[in-house]
Parts: C-alpha cells; structure tokens; sequence
C-alpha cells in the first residue's frame, strides 16, 4: 500500500512497482506500486474537500492534534529512526540524534506556532473607515520533497502547511518514500482529519508534472535540484499559482587568518561530512586565508583519513553509504576529473565489506581555482574543495562567486570582520566560527539560484497564508466625498 490518500493507504493505479533499495548493501527494504494520474486526482480531490473544515478549525484545535502528532512521533520515534537508516543509507547514530528528534521538534514548534498565527490590529487610516489584515490559508499545497533527508524535508514542507490551515499532497522522491508515509499515517492516528495530509509515491514525469500543473492545486513547495526548480516554475506559470523553492547549494567555509585553526579544521569535516556529503548547506569551498592554507589542509585530510565508514546499522559508523551507485559514479568522475587540475587527497571507493553499497570515501580537493568544475558545480557528496585567499576583500568574492546562496560560515575571531562577512556574503543563512546546525525556530532558504522562501521558523507562515485586507465603513453614509469625486454624486 504505497499512496496514503484520504486518511488511508492504497495501492498505486499505475500497475507499476518499484524497489526501495538500502544503498549501504544493495538490498530491497520494501517494494512500492507507484502512483499514475488518477492517484494525484483522488489526492488533490482529498485535500479540496478537507480543506474547508480544516481551515476553519481554531489555531487551539489545530494545535491540539499537533501536540499528539509529536507524542506519537516520539513513542515511535526508533521505528522512524530505523526506516530512515535503511532507506536512505544513513548511519542510525544520525537518523537516532538527528533526522528523528529534529523532526519530532519540528512538530512541537509549529504546535505552539499554530496558536500566534496572526495579522494586523485593527487600524483606523481615513476619517470615516476601519482596516485589518486577516492571514489566511491558501488552500491545497502540492508538495515535491527530496531523497537525501526524507523525514525532515517531509516534516519542513507539510508542518507550516497544515499549521496554517492548509492541505498538502505531497510527492516525495520515489527512491525514499517508507519515513514519508508512515509520517502522515502517524499524524491521522494522533487526529489531523482525513484529506489534510496525502501522499503520492510516483514518478516525477508522471505524478510530479499532474501535480504541478493540477488547476485545484493552489501553491507549489518544491525542494530539490535548480534544474528541476526551474521546470516547478514554468509549470506555475500557466495557472499563475504561488511557488516556494528550495534549490541547490555550494556553501563556502572562509577561514581568516585570526581564526581558531583548530575548530575550523573540526568544523570543515563535520559539515563537509555531514549526510555523507549530500546536503545543500554542506560546506563544499573552504577558502583559507593563505597564511593557514597549509595547516588546514593537512588537518583536514589528517581527520578525514579517520573517519569510520561501515555498516548504517552500527552505531560506531560516522559516515554512510551515497544515495546510489549510479550517485557514486557520478561524484567519483568529479573527483577524477579534478586530478587533471588540482591536488586530490584521500577519496575512492572502498572495497572489502563495503563493496556491496555505494560508499565512497571523504576527498579533499586542494589547490581548486575558482573557475573550476569541483569549486563551481554541485557535487552533492563528501568532497571538499580548497582554494587560498590574501585579503578579506578578495576571501568574501571569491564566497560569493557562486550562481547559489543558501549557506555560509565565516571563521574569525574578530568581531568587526564577522559582522563584515554576515553583511556582505550573499546568502539566506551565514554562521560563524561554526558550519550546518538548524533549528526549528530560525527560517532556512536561500537567494540566487538557490530559490525563495523559508522553511521552518514562523517565517514560514507567510509562504502558506495569504494576506488579505478588510475596511469597515465607519458612518453608514451613503455618499462620501470620493463617491463624489469618481461619479458627480
């Protein structure tokens, strides 16, 4: 049963399957039947129909099942933390202390946000009228979230959603739906009403294009490639809907030269490493001050030649397995290519045990230019490139020569410099002297080519509401002066 439409699970109308594969042992985890037209259809007639009722319930109701969904989501939280391991290659130590308490707090956060969903006081702006602004719910969401942190971006699209007083059909990708569905099956047991959360497991060019392009569809949230971004965009297009976009990245690491060596060096591996690379605010450019360049890159490549790859159910694993093998290869040419350019330290595909995933080790690019494949393009796995600065001025160029801008880190001990860099690198978030934490109450997106809009935060809440702007009239006459001037009254 691979749809979850209407408060209940179905099996996709295409009469095609797919196999959900563990990518750390090339086993099947589930097999799926994937969705056809007529499942995006009956979904998007689910939310339309619940949307009413829901929209209507009282910040305090929605808030209510809210609380139970995370309770729920917490006596289940090792069976989330399990099925996300397996189907998406990740360590259980980071699915158990990350994917699955970050979700759950997800959940308890939008609880309370649901009950501050607010506009403005009432305002009195002309002699005789009375304004407010009333924030409302959109109505149907259609949803498309992606395969390298399924829980979490499920939980980011559909929580402000639903907490606003929307419905969602969400798509998540179809190599990584099992955490997706049970999400939403959880959240009807602990009392959000039938219809208010769907979702559809099915191929992108058939059950992502009938979302996108549904007329009862009211807004788009898409978080995946820039490519993919821009077919979103043209889909809106043609029934002018709403779009929120959450695209790629390639979040520099600048390192001055009063930076504590030390922490940089732990935190450019950590939020290099982090999901095994595959992550859009991964550190992917570290630009060093050339006065630490040297000690940086041993440094790094010295912690890196340490890090534990193994089995995703041992809880002494630090890093996992790609995506896929056909990931793998495609990370692997990147890295080879850049041996023709640069220096490469560490890297390759490990053999023996662990031949049977698609794990490749963690790879420092040393000696990157700026105009290179490996500093410029995406490689979306553990792979860090290096590249050195002189001064500050050309370190936050070379941070901002990039088409993205959705993560940043700045190392420095000074403030003035710090305050400096948060100012003038052009992304949505920019940390200092650390690199990839997030929490549910700061907003997560990006500019440039990385998209528009927030996650997470109440920023969110104006990605799902729509303003709208109601005047009283205050003295029941019948013909005010600008009746006059418009009609000779």
């Amino acid at each position: 049963m691979s749809q979850f439409i209407n408060g209940t699970r179905r099996p996709g109308t295409s009469g095609q399957t797919k196999d959900v594969i563990d990518p750390s042992n090339g086993t099947t985890v589930d097999t799926i039947t994937l969705a056809g037209s007529d499942d995006v259809k009956l979904a998007v007639q689910a939310a339309r129909d619940a949307f009413p009722a829901w929209s209507r319930a009282t910040p305090g109701e929605r808030s209510a099942v809210l609380i139970q969904f995370a309770a729920l989501m917490s006596e289940r939280a090792e069976e989330f933390a399990q099925l996300e391991s397996r189907q998406a290659g990740k360590p259980i130590r980071l699915t158990r202390e990350f994917d699955v308490p970050g979700t759950i707090d997800n959940i308890a956060f939008f609880a309370g946000a649901a009950r501050n969903l607010e506009g403005k006081a009432t305002g009195e702006y002309s002699t005789d009228h009375t304004s407010s602004i009333r924030r409302e719910a959109i109505g149907v969401i259609g949803s498309i979230s992606p395969w390298n942190y399924p829980l979490q971006m499920a939980a980011w699209k559909i929580l402000p959603a639903i907490a606003a007083g929307n419905t969602v059909v969400l798509k998540p990708a179809e190599i990584t739906p099992l955490t997706s569905l049970l999400f939403a099956e959880v959240a009807t047991e602990a009392g959000i009403p039938a219809g208010v959360i769907n979702v559809i497991n099915g191929r992108g060019s058939v059950v992502g294009a009938e979302l996108l392009r549904h007329p009862d569809v009211d807004m788009l949230s898409f978080t995946g490639s820039t490519g993919v971004g821009r077919t979103v965009l043209e889909a809106a297009a043609t029934t002018a809907k709403r779009v929120h976009l959450e695209l790629g990245g390639k979040a520099p690491f600048v390192v001055f030269d009063d930076a504590d060596l030390e922490a940089a060096i732990n935190g450019a591996v950590a939020g290099s490493l982090i999901n095994s690379g595959q992550d859009c605010t991964a550190a992917t450019r570290a630009i060093v001050h050339r006065s630490l360049y040297k000690e940086f890159v041993d440094g790094v490549a010295d912690l890196y030649s340490k890090v534990r790859l193994g089995p995703t159910a041992d809880p002494a694993t630090d890093m996992g397995p790609l995506i896929s093998m056909d990931h793998r290869d495609k990370v692997a040419g990147m890295v080879d290519r850049a041996r023709g350019y640069a220096r490469v330290l560490g890297g390759g595909i490990p053999e023996g045990d662990l031949a049977d995933g698609s794990y490749y080790r963690p790879t420092l690019v040393a000696d990157a230019t700026a105009d290179s494949e490996i500093f410029r393009e995406e490689v979306f796995g553990p792979v860090l490139a290096v590249t050195p600065f002189d001064t500050d001025d050309e370190g936050i160029a070379l941070a901002n020569d990039t088409p993205f801008g959705l993560a940043a880190s700045a190392w420095t001990k000074d403030v003035y410099r710090a305050l400096r860099a948060t100012r003038e690198i052009r992304s949505g978030c920019v940390w200092v002297n650390d690199h990839i934490p997030i929490i549910s109450e700061m907003p997560h997106g990006g500019m440039k080519e990385s998209g528009f809009g927030k996650d997470m935060s109440t920023y969110s809440f104006d990605e799902y509401t729509v303003i709208k702007h109601v005047m009283f009239d205050l003295t029941g006459a019948k013909a005010k002066a600008w009746h006059r001037t418009v009609f000779s009254l």
